[in-house]
């Protein structure tokens, strides 16, 4: 008794460093931030910043070209890295995680020089960058966050139970069936990791704008600008409703992928 009482003291111990950490580094920020959404430069309270959010064609065509650009970016990865992905599982090549590591291995070099580099390369394909800003863009993101997309993908598919397959096959059922009726659905739970890891970031990340066009036109960039200017009232606003919109879409695409995990058929 006494051995059991000390175990669970002990363990109620360990959660101690966790919880500092979450208090000092997330929700004081939060709360932070909160503050500054909902005051004025007096402190008082007022909705004046939210309002401003949604009357404001700036702010609303930056979260709508976000979207856009997420969107386009998440599709192209997904697009892309799900034959890679495919092929790399059920492949028989002995040193497969040797490919998989090609493509995992520009992460390891600094963003900066990577964003730079295909810069240069854009710049040898055509004059003037500008003329193709929103390619321009997916392809400076696609390159960024394709690995997020495949390492999913890859670790869902390669443990699919071949023997699902064998048996739709010895059914009578042919290459294009198979795969749209077991692989496929069994292999949601990556595809909604991947999107998740992507989707998000991507709405965010103002580096390949800023590095490619040295342009605000994306929610990060946007706050930043509102921070430089000292508007921290404006800036928390935007950040928070952001973060309102990250957190719906994660909290749609777990419980979607709980859906899929406790109630999956192959029909």
């Amino acid at each position: 008794m006494t051995k059991t009482l000390k175990l669970r003291f002990n363990r109620k111990h360990l959660c101690i460093p966790y919880a500092a950490f979450l208090i000092l580094f997330v929700i004081c920020p939060l709360l932070v931030v909160i503050y500054y959404a909902f005051t004025n430069g007096t402190g008082s309270f007022t909705f004046d910043n939210l309002v401003n959010f949604f009357t404001n064609t700036n702010t609303l065509g930056t979260l709508l070209y976000s979207i856009a650009i997420a969107v386009v970016t998440t599709v192209v990865c997904l697009v892309i890295a799900y034959p890679v992905a495919y092929i790399l599982a059920r492949s028989k090549f002995k040193r497969k995680y040797v490919l998989l590591m090609l493509f995992v291995l520009p992460m390891w070099i600094n963003f900066t020089l990577r964003i730079t580099a295909l810069k240069e390369i854009l710049s040898a394909i055509e004059t003037n960058l500008s003329l193709y800003p929103f390619l321009n863009t997916v392809i400076g993101m696609t390159y960024d966050f394709l690995p997020f997309m495949i390492l999913p993908l890859y670790t869902s598919l390669s443990k699919l139970d071949k023997s699902l397959t064998e048996a739709a096959e010895d059914l009578g059922a042919n290459g294009f069936t198979v795969f749209m009726r077991v692989i496929l659905p069994l292999s949601v739970p990556g595809i909604i990791s991947g999107v998740t890891m992507v989707l998000l970031p991507s709405m965010t990340n103002y580096v390949v704008l800023d590095m490619l066009y040295n342009s605000t036109y994306i929610m990060g960039s946007l706050i930043g600008s509102y921070f430089a200017a000292y508007d921290w009232h404006g800036g928390s606003m935007i950040s928070l409703i952001l973060l309102i919109i990250i957190f719906i879409i994660t909290l749609v695409s777990n419980r979607f992928n709980d859906d899929e995990t406790s109630g999956r058929t192959i029909l």
